[in-house]
């Protein structure tokens, strides 16, 4: 992955592919999801689209969309990617109050548990922070400027998250590693105290989130890896306390043409409110797999496979929120080639995850069809663009996915000439200027 625009001269072969996210609010009131440079966001308590508003100096995103995520009280809503923006959006009007500028391309987002400061990781192996003070409703905040937080020393950074307790910040990257970093009380100065490495993965660690519960309010830390494990930290000592071979355990393998099995990138996870449960989702399962974590003895184990049938549907981002028992997934990626929707964006619910389902068999979790969906077609229709998707789009946004994933261990190569090009139109270069 590159850390510039695509320039002139490069060929649409050049031109990557920007998989489907998805986020939900903390409460459920709203659910957006983001494909290329396009952000949808539905209002799920007024069954309606939302109409976004942005009047900043820089208005909308004009490139991919890498990264969204809510603030932990819902009131605040970020976006970032290959534009080199941050927008930060009041969720109560969905007007974008801020626009940051950023030197590279953004990869992660987060935001600091009382919502004062949004941290972003860059392509480069930095993390920035920017500070929310001032914000009082749906005003705009006008001349804010990132501050550089901690840096990955030229790793890509593939997640970035906030303990549970605000005490520290967790950075993944493309070469294995994970970081705990004291989050500090003055934060534009920098975060200079090195909590723990979290070392185990033998492949770049694609995503990261956290379980908690009230009898251990700090969490512990999950993360998902091209690998194919999920692997469960304990953050304060960087100790690994468990391992999940999703690949060998839940019986995933795949070929990968030569006759030689392999194994699928975990493509994201996330968490239940109980602390108790894990979905996962994977380069080839076509449905989610959902762990059961045991906090008191530090185990993980699988709890069951919940499939998707009658289409093609790999998720690539998963969400769900604080507040009620359903998953909501999407799969779609941008920027495909030879379709004559460039851009595809699938969403899929399940519900019943309360914890007698997973041990009673006539209480299983249940994939909603379309019109049990909360929004109905309306919702598909915001999110998706369209009420229905082709099958051979899904099929061709499967693919697109894996290449997309694999990209993460790959790095460009340029031509002397691009080199200098790409120097010259550097947005670090400008900004000193």
């Amino acid at each position: 992955m590159e850390d510039t625009p695509i320039e002139e001269g490069e060929t649409n072969k050049d031109i990557e592919v920007a998989p489907a996210l998805i986020a939900v609010h903390p409460t459920q009131k709203s659910v957006a999801v983001a494909v290329g440079s396009d952000l949808r966001v539905f209002d799920l308590h007024g069954v309606s689209a939302v109409a976004l508003v942005d009047d900043t100096s820089v208005p909308f995103h004009k490139d991919s969309i890498r990264a969204i995520h809510y603030s932990a009280d819902g009131k605040l809503f970020v976006s970032a990617g290959d534009d080199k923006v941050v927008k930060v959006w009041s969720t109560e009007s969905w007007r974008c109050i801020c626009t940051v500028p950023s030197e590279k391309r953004v990869s992660a987002v987060a935001l600091s548990h009382d919502g004062l400061h949004v941290c972003f990781a860059d392509k480069f192996g930095v993390v920035w922070v920017v500070d929310l003070d001032g914000f009082d409703g749906n005003q705009t905040l006008v001349n804010k400027k990132a501050a550089p937080l901690l840096a990955h020393y030229c790793s890509i950074i593939t997640s970035l998250e906030v303990s549970p307790d605000g005490r520290f910040v967790v950075t993944a990257d493309r070469d294995f590693k994970i970081r705990v970093t004291l989050f500090p009380k003055k934060p534009l100065d920098g975060a200079h105290e090195i909590q723990s490495f979290c070392l185990g993965h033998t492949e770049f660690v694609s995503c990261l989130a956290f379980v908690f519960t009230p009898d251990y309010p700090q969490g512990f830390l999950v993360s998902g890896s091209g690998d194919s494990t999920v692997r469960l930290w304990d953050i304060s000592s960087g100790s690994l306390l468990d391992t999940y071979e999703v690949a060998e355990k839940a019986g995933l393998l795949e070929s990968n043409g030569t006759g030689e099995e392999c194994n699928p990138a975990i493509t994201d996870l996330c968490t239940f409110p109980d602390g108790t449960l894990i979905a996962v989702a994977t380069q080839s399962l076509q449905g989610i797999l959902l762990l059961s974590c045991d906090l008191s003895t530090r185990t993980l184990s699988i709890a069951k496979v919940v499939s998707i049938t009658g289409e093609s549907f790999t998720p690539t981002s998963i969400r769900t929120s604080s507040s009620t028992g359903l998953l909501w997934m999407v799969t779609g990626v941008s920027n495909m080639h030879g379709f004559d929707q460039p851009s595809l964006a699938r969403v899929r619910v399940i519900s019943g995850f309360e914890k007698c389902s997973l041990s009673s068999p006539e209480h299983e979790p249940t994939v909603l069809e379309d019109n049990e969906i909360p929004g109905g077609d309306k919702l598909l229709k915001k999110l998706q663009g369209s009420v229905s998707v082709e099958e051979n789009v899904f099929l061709a946004a499967a693919e697109a996915v894996k290449t997309a994933m694999s990209n993460l261990l790959v790095k460009k190569q340029y031509s002397t000439e691009k080199r200098e090009f790409r120097k010259r139109t550097r947005n670090d270069r400008k900004n000193k200027k």
